[in-house]
């Protein structure tokens, strides 16, 4: 039997990947918008004879038939570099036809990785990074305590597309709020074009339980975005986009889903979002509060 502790999250894209946890909780655990870890447990790492003991109990149970691997929990490029490298070794040994390993990684846990280290990582069979940028612009970072900086997530995202690692980032529409949507959409497509990543994945801001940010909006200190304004956002942000990458849709908070390949699909992702701010506001779904 394999062996979990705490919320396991994995990204839509890794539906059918292999979960084997190697972290547990989020060492950072302070940002406002997040409601995953704030009630525990706590972050440790998993020792590595566990891991291993999981890993091979999935081959025991599936064979060799696995082709994608994800390690949760919410941030697991901060273990230690040589006992992720040596796990990311075993599933290889394991699962010969391994096409792919991908972990959750904070711009602050990447950058303290270094180029040196990320390059060991991809050697041992790292292969895509989920990163949550949420924003480009420094003071809504500082808003929210994601614990990095604009210019922190350039270079952590260009040291990982340096070390052979898939980026995949993602942008929270919305998050900025009235105040800052201009600014979000400005500086988030600049740090985006600075970086290059290989995926751009859209989620749009909903207020969690339990967080900060769900208090402010009840306050009045926060003022969220209409879905007119939301898709506002996104178009400020898709007309900016210079990078070539792809830009994907794929969560149940947006209200709208558009992917393609920028630049070239630009033209066709922007009438997609002006014939979306043609539809009357109360055809979209309506504002609710997250739970998990």
């Amino acid at each position: 039997m394999l062996h979990y502790e705490g919320p396991i999250y994995r990204p839509p894209s890794e539906a059918d990947s292999l979960l084997i946890q190697a972290t547990v909780g989020c060492p950072h655990n302070k940002c406002t918008f997040c409601m995953v870890y704030k009630k525990g447990p706590p972050y440790r790492i998993r020792a590595v004879r566990e891991i291993k003991e999981d890993l091979e109990e999935a081959r025991r149970i599936m064979g060799d038939r696995v082709r994608t691997l994800f390690f949760p929990a919410g941030n697991t490029i901060a273990m230690p570099t040589d006992e992720l490298a040596e796990i990311c070794g075993v599933a290889r040994r394991l699962f010969p036809d391994l096409e792919r390993i991908t972990v959750y990684g904070s711009s602050q846990y990447i950058y303290r990785k270094g180029l040196r280290d990320l390059t060991v990582l991809r050697e041992a069979g790292l292969s895509r990074i989920h990163v949550g940028l949420e924003s480009g612009d420094d003071e809504i970072l500082q808003r929210i305590k994601k614990g990095t900086t604009a210019s922190e997530q350039v270079q952590a995202g260009l040291w990982v597309r340096q070390a052979g690692i898939e980026l995949s980032e993602y942008v929270i529409l919305g998050i900025g709020g009235q105040e800052r949507s201009e600014a979000h959409a400005r500086e988030t497509a600049r740090v985006f074009n600075l970086i290059g990543p290989h995926f751009i994945r859209l989620r749009t801001f909903v207020p969690k339980i339990n967080t900060l940010m769900l208090h402010q909006i009840r306050r009045g200190r926060f003022q969220m975005l209409s879905p007119h304004q939301v898709l506002k956002e996104t178009r400020q942000l898709l007309d900016r986009l210079t990078c070539t990458t792809i830009l994907v849709s794929d969560h149940y908070t947006n209200y709208l889903n558009i992917s393609g390949r920028l630049p070239n699909d630009r033209p066709r992702l922007l009438a997609a979002v002006d014939h979306a701010l043609t539809k009357d506001e109360s055809s979209f779904r309506p504002f609710f509060v997250g739970t998990e």
